[in-house]
């Protein structure tokens, strides 16, 4: 089996002079590797078939048969790694709690570990015989969401 540490350098090579940033790598038993990156301002196809090659040409199909999948992080799938919270600040963002309780707002901020969603969202006012809308900062530990992703708007 391939060592994805090997992989892994291979990609931290080709990326130290770039604004892209690795979100993960997997490598299945039967040797499927797939590269995900990404960048603030998307991923060019280009890139991705140039870092392919450069992946292909340091790795020797004589010693190990492998299929390879170079690719970005998709547009609606859940964050992986801090540079995807970073590049979605002020952005509407939808984040699963550890108990399955769903919140949409805007991404106000991260540090570290944690982040801030400001949800807009019914909150009982004194004096008011009615609940009022405002917004409400939630923060959240990334280790301790199920997940949080970008939501995609047409309007």
């Amino acid at each position: 089996m391939i060592d994805k540490n090997v992989v892994r350098k291979f990609v931290d090579e080709w990326l130290s002079d770039k604004e892209y940033f690795l979100v993960g790598i997997e490598i299945s038993p039967d040797d499927k590797i797939v590269v995900e990156i990404d960048h603030a301002d998307g991923v060019w196809i280009e890139d991705c078939v140039t870092l392919s090659r450069y992946i292909e040409e340091r790795l020797s199909r004589d010693e190990e048969d492998y299929e390879l999948e170079v690719g970005s992080a998709g547009l609606g799938q859940p964050f992986k790694v801090v540079q995807q919270y970073m590049n979605f600040v002020g952005k509407e963002v939808e984040v699963m709690d550890a108990d399955g309780r769903k919140y949409q707002g805007v991404l106000k901020s991260v540090d570290g570990n944690d982040f801030v969603v400001t949800v807009n969202e019914k909150v009982k006012v004194e004096g008011k015989k009615r609940p009022q809308l405002m917004n409400v900062d939630h923060a959240f530990k990334m280790d301790n969401v199920k997940y949080t992703k970008y939501l995609i708007s047409f309007k």
